[in-house]
């Protein structure tokens, strides 16, 4: 489903975050609303270049996976306006799955799949070249 099925004064992360309320737990669903209403806020006041959500480590390992995973997914009904987006996880070398929200479509093809994982192969490179750099210069290596 898409912007253009619902009504109009509707918007898909409103009706998503309706179907999460009836659905989840009272208590779950406020962390959640906590986790996800400051960037939902930003994202309404075209404010989104300097939003930063973390929903893995840095304070959130006492989150469940399914709150972590619902944040990602309401954020990206606002983002694109789709309710048919999808955690996938995606394996890379020898590290843990990598979680990753996409559209149903990309989440059902492997190649689409694919693409991401070498997306991500060279991305995790690239950092860890940056790292050596950054160490070499007696930078911190923490981003």
């Amino acid at each position: 489903m898409d912007e253009s099925e619902l009504p109009p004064e509707e918007r898909p992360v409103d009706v998503y975050l309706g179907l999460l309320r009836v659905k989840m737990d009272a208590e779950d669903f406020q962390v959640l609303l906590g986790l996800v209403e400051p960037v939902l806020q930003a994202i309404d006041e075209q404010r989104t270049a300097g939003i930063d959500l973390v929903l893995d480590g840095g304070g959130t390992d006492e989150l469940p996976q399914e709150i972590r995973d619902e944040a990602a997914l309401v954020i990206a009904a606002a983002v694109t306006g789709r309710l048919d987006n999808q955690v996938i996880e995606i394996k890379v070398e020898d590290s843990e799955p990598v979680r990753v929200v996409t559209d149903a479509d990309t989440a059902s093809d492997p190649e689409s799949r694919d693409r991401i994982a070498d997306y991500l192969r060279a991305r995790r490179r690239q950092n860890e070249e940056l790292r050596g750099i950054a160490e070499a210069s007696g930078l911190p290596t923490d981003f």
